[in-house]
């Protein structure tokens, strides 16, 4: 997702009047915000899917320390409407069949034959895929083929 589409999803927010969505556009862009500050330059799409995936990561956290507290259901379920949120800004993620094929080219690629060469096979999938990939799913899939 591009900061363009991200304020343009902000605007969107603010006119059917979605506050939850609203706050976590708004921390998202404010994160952004933090990176263009801190390192003299524009986010790129990469930036913010970073952002994005960091918010995801952390509210994740956050809800799996209000689900064993079990105290307060009321956050419990904002925090997994924010994650859902969060997911949707993300790109599809590579999955199924298409991850299979994409496994298997690069194995080919890169001339991998045991589980030592692993490594760089899911190096080359990151990067192929721009970190858009279930890597415990792509990892089961590469070990599967390599002896």
């Amino acid at each position: 997702m591009t900061k363009i589409e991200l304020h343009e999803q902000m605007v969107a927010a603010m006119k059917a009047r979605e506050k939850t969505r609203l706050a976590i556009i708004r921390l998202v862009m404010a994160e952004v915000k933090n990176v263009e500050i801190n390192e003299r330059r524009d986010a790129s799409e990469e930036d913010v899917n970073n952002m994005i995936k960091r918010l995801i990561k952390q509210t994740r956290e956050t809800l799996e320390m209000s689900i064993k507290a079990a105290n307060d259901d009321e956050r419990t379920q904002t925090l997994t409407e924010q994650v859902a949120m969060l997911e949707a800004m993300l790109p599809e993620q590579v999955s199924g069949d298409a991850l299979v094929a994409l496994v298997e080219q690069v194995i080919a690629e890169t001339g991998a034959a045991t589980k030592r060469d692993m490594g760089k096979v899911m190096s080359a999938l990151n990067a192929a895929t721009g970190g858009n990939l279930d890597k415990a799913a792509a990892a089961r899939e590469v070990g599967a083929r390599l002896s």
